[in-house]
């Protein structure tokens, strides 16, 4: 089991910022990928950034040059740096890990709570 804990969600105008911050804990593998997916009401829930434990990186295409994922595996957290954020942006953004290494645990989705994001115009 993994055990996601999240927070620096909150209301922000148009224009502005948010860093939101996600630290897990439990059985953590040490090759992993962990994300941030985001669901807006009525809408299906997408993936928005995430950081494979090698380092790659890979963003949902609206949000390119406005948000940035970044990891500390010292602190087993990611975090996503959102500028420019936008009215569009506003949703639930779940933080979610997966486990890669060769184990029973391969492939499976651990998430957070959520935390709301809000953007005023």
């Amino acid at each position: 089991q993994v055990h996601l804990s999240e927070s620096g969600g909150g209301l922000v105008q148009a224009g502005g910022s948010l860093r939101l911050s996600c630290t897990a804990s439990g059985s953590i593998l040490s090759i992993n990928v962990m994300g941030w997916y985001r669901q807006a009401p009525g809408k299906e829930r997408e993936l928005v950034a995430s950081v494979h434990s090698g380092g790659w990186t890979r963003y949902l295409d609206s949000v390119k040059g406005r948000f940035t994922i970044s990891r500390d595996d010292t602190k087993n957290s990611v975090y996503l740096q959102m500028n420019t954020l936008k009215p569009e942006d506003t949703a639930v953004y779940y933080c979610n890990h997966r486990g890669l290494s060769p184990s029973p645990n391969y492939g499976v989705d651990y998430w957070g709570q959520g935390t709301q994001v809000t953007v005023s115009s």
